[in-house]
């Protein structure tokens, strides 16, 4: 094991990704299809899995993974880490692994005999290679670093050994080991980071080490994934060694949310993503298993632009977090399987707090709000101020498709206290323009894994995203932003977590509406032992078709 000077904590069996307790048992905590009486698992078969398509590509520094990229590289890709739906965290690639020097350095202890698909080892320099992308990108060839990586303070990566990589940081990074169980932290062959973009598009150049590989596919159309017969280093939370059970897995583009469920209803086809809530409960009265897995992230709402109008007044803001009815929006939209959002982020992230007075629906209170700002109703009932109409376009979020039910009614609720909202619906394809031109509300679907993150995106503060257009004008959200980044305590953390949720709500910089539930799979009675990892992606790796 690797000899250092500093004062260490060791991590072998697994961790919490923000308590640090260690996880006490195998599979602890992992959402499963089936019950526990459905039989003995048995080898073979095939599955047909239909999605809407694959419309950002193959890139995955460009694409950051979509919902629907991300299925698919979830079979063919592994990860240092893994992750489940509370956060904990247990080995994968990564065997074990040390926190030093107040968590400014790292050590990291390799499997031993895991491969890429084309034979190659998947070893420390193939690690620092990925470690190395995930961080810095490389601009010069169109490389995008990984979005929620903390490489504002990333050093360096260097293997030690074969088996042994040291990560260092110039400060504290508590939430580096819970990011490396991230779904833009794909285990990629060094062949494949090598490639300029154009061939990395080529999804056969798309070298994974997962326990499935890439039998054929035809863009926009298919792709046949068949098992690895070598593989045999899957997570050990997930209960099984040894290949995957299945034969293949068949990924099939229908578009039409009605056509894929009654595909999968009709035998024809054995999963399908992302039906419509409102037939859950019935799907489930057939027999039918309907996945709801929820992720560690963002809720369901809005990102508001504080520099566009009129969301540059924090009367209004405050006004339409008041303005929306949640439970109305829960009870007509969704089901008893989506909960209401309590803070801007997921109710299963261990640091979120409850503070949804802040922007519980009060249509008297938005009102008054909107009086003291100068907002009048105006003679169609929508408010006018200095000749200008109380209104601004928003577009329902293409990855979640029931946000445009849920926009449509937002739309009416902020039509009662004289707010017009324009609704404007694109495709997945048209949605990065959307977010490009910094609209007023930006509805967000967004997951991470460790709450630290969650400083990268607020500001713009060391290349952050900027969530909120605000630059670094907020001193109160850049330092609580610093902090929850930098800490190295994570008791201390985790108080500070809490002031920053507070914060943004009160400024009105984040509308919560309910907790996301984004990828829903629809799954033959015949398909046992799907599981989901914390961020909400389906694993056929442990599936098995009962006879």
């Amino acid at each position: 094991m690797y000899s250092s000077p500093f004062g260490r904590r060791v991590f072998l069996a697994g961790v919490s990704a923000f308590t640090v307790s260690a996880l006490t048992a195998c599979g602890a905590g992992v959402q499963t299809t089936g019950s526990s009486d459905a039989g003995t698992p048995v080898d073979g078969g095939n599955i047909t899995f239909l999605i809407q398509g694959y419309d950002t590509g193959w890139v995955s520094s460009k694409t950051s993974i979509s919902s629907y990229e991300g299925n698919l590289w979830g079979q063919l890709t592994d990860k240092l880490v893994y992750v489940d739906e509370k956060g904990q965290l247990s080995p994968w690639v990564a065997e074990s692994w040390e926190e030093l020097n107040g968590a400014k350095d790292f050590v990291l202890h390799l499997k031993a005999g895991v491969s890429f698909s084309d034979g190659t080892p998947l070893d420390a320099a193939a690690v620092v290679a990925n470690l190395n992308a995930w961080a810095k990108g490389d601009p010069e060839r169109g490389i995008s670093k990984v979005g929620l990586f903390p490489s504002s303070n990333f050093v360096s990566a260097e293997a030690s050994d074969a088996s042994t990589v040291r990560v260092s940081f110039s400060s504290p990074a508590l939430g580096f080991i819970a990011t490396l169980a991230y779904h833009g932290c794909i285990l990629l062959s060094p062949k494949t980071l090598a490639l300029p973009v154009d061939a990395q598009a080529d999804l056969a150049q798309e070298i994974g080490s997962g326990p499935f590989v890439l039998k054929s596919w035809k863009q926009g159309d298919s792709y046949v994934l068949e098992k690895r017969r070598d593989y045999n280093w899957g997570p050990s939370a997930l209960g099984h060694t040894g290949p995957a059970r299945l034969d293949t897995i068949t990924y099939k583009v229908i578009k039409d949310t009605s056509v894929r469920t009654s595909t999968v209803a009709s035998g024809q086809a054995e999963v399908a993503f992302n039906v419509e809530p409102q037939e859950i409960e019935s799907l489930k009265a057939q027999g039918f298993t309907v996945g709801t897995p929820k992720y560690l992230g963002f809720v369901d709402g809005f990102q508001v632009n504080t520099q566009a109008f009129p969301t540059n007044e924090i009367n209004v803001r405050q006004a339409i977090q008041h303005g929306i009815d949640r439970e109305e929006i829960r009870n007509t939209v969704y089901t008893p399987d989506w909960d209401a959002a309590t803070t801007f982020i997921q109710g299963n992230v261990p640091e979120a707090g409850d503070y949804s007075s802040s922007f519980k629906y009060d249509p008297e209170l938005a009102g008054k709000l909107l009086d003291d700002a100068g907002w009048k109703p105006g003679p169609d009932g929508y408010r006018v101020k200095d000749g200008k109409t109380l209104e601004f376009p928003l577009t329902p979020n293409p990855y979640v498709p029931s946000t445009k039910a849920e926009d449509e009614l937002i739309a009416q609720q902020l039509q009662r206290i004289g707010i017009k909202v324009n609704l404007k619906v694109v495709d997945v394809a048209g949605y990065a323009a959307i977010q490009a031109s910094r609209p007023p509300l930006f509805q967000t679907s967004r997951s991470f894994v460790d709450v630290g993150t969650v400083a990268g995106v607020l500001t713009s503060q060391n290349n952050g995203e900027n969530w909120f257009n605000l630059g670094t004008n907020d001193q109160k959200l850049n330092g609580l932003s610093t902090a929850i980044a930098s800490a190295s305590d994570r008791p201390a953390r985790g108080k500070v977590a809490g002031e920053l949720q507070q914060h943004v709500l009160k400024q009105g910089y984040f509308i919560p509406l309910n907790q996301l539930v984004q990828r829903l799979y629809l799954i033959s009675p015949k398909i046992k032992d799907v599981q989901y990892n914390g961020l909400a992606y389906a694993n056929f790796y442990t599936a098995w078709i009962a006879k």
